[in-house]
């Protein structure tokens, strides 16, 4: 897996560096496109795709390939996820933030055998910062193995996104929510939120919207660093199912606490 991770990494910074950060504060009006209500995607995020599908394809030529911006022009995609073997690509998280200029965002890689997430990869390329993880030997930053750690402050840190909740969802959660932890706003980019509740930032975090991309490997690093995500009622995330609500903490009483809060 060592190796592997290399490669992987080498990949996503040869990406990020070629198709991602030359557009940085200079896309044009005409390479943004809103795919739904607040929901954009860039000839950054369509050309980043490509070249991660290539060369994971090259580094595991038997591995299905299930892509973000390929899933949303043909569904029928996400019936891979339960693939023997399956890459799982967030070719640019955070889009909303890179179409207007400001950070955070990243690059998200899984890699999932038969519906279970096996190693996952998120790739800052302003900070530089590699967070992975594989099923069973920990979590690691930039190679260094690590801990996840709650804030410590007396009232817990909540980042909660209520981006894909309707307005009654919303208005419950933060009600819910609030007399027992202290708010903040969230980045709107999963490559940041997840590193954030493990390294001391945030302590927990509430995601209506779980798409595989999007969580495959956050989840999975989480929990390797020590943290707690998954489903609201406990229950694991997995990459090949469909659905709403997940929570994601520092700790496993964190996430208890949290849990309790949602009704």
């Amino acid at each position: 897996m060592n190796a592997l991770t290399d490669q992987v990494a080498a990949l996503m910074r040869e990406v990020a560096e070629k198709a991602i950060l030359p557009r940085y504060q200079s896309l044009a009006s005409s390479e943004i496109i809103e795919k739904a209500h607040d929901d954009l995607v860039t000839v950054a995020d369509r050309e980043s795709e490509v070249m991660l599908a290539e060369g994971l394809a090259r580094i595991l030529p038997d591995a299905a390939i299930v892509g973000e911006e390929a899933a949303h022009a043909d569904s029928a995609v996400m019936d891979r996820r339960g693939a023997d073997l399956c890459w799982i690509i967030d070719p640019l998280d955070g889009t909303n933030n890179f179409a207007r200029g400001k950070a955070p965002f990243g690059i998200i890689i899984a890699l999932a055998a038969g519906g279970e997430t096996q190693a996952g990869w998120l790739w800052d390329p302003l900070g530089q910062r590699l967070c992975h993880a594989e099923l069973g030997k920990g979590a690691f930053v930039n190679g260094d193995r690590i801990d996840a750690r709650p804030t410590g402050e007396d009232k817990p840190v909540a980042a909660i996104s209520t981006v894909f909740m309707d307005e009654a969802q919303r208005h419950e959660v933060q009600r819910n929510v609030a007399p027992h932890f202290r708010l903040v706003d969230i980045p709107r980019c999963a490559a940041e939120q997840y590193p954030r509740l493990a390294l001391g930032v945030n302590d927990v975090s509430v995601f209506q919207r779980t798409l595989a991309w999007d969580h495959a490997a956050g989840v999975l690093w989480l929990n390797e660093a020590g943290g707690m995500a998954a489903r609201i009622d406990g229950s694991p995330y997995r990459p090949d199912q469909d659905g709403t609500g997940l929570l994601a903490a520092a700790s496993p009483s964190l996430f208890e606490k949290l849990a309790a809060c949602i009704p």
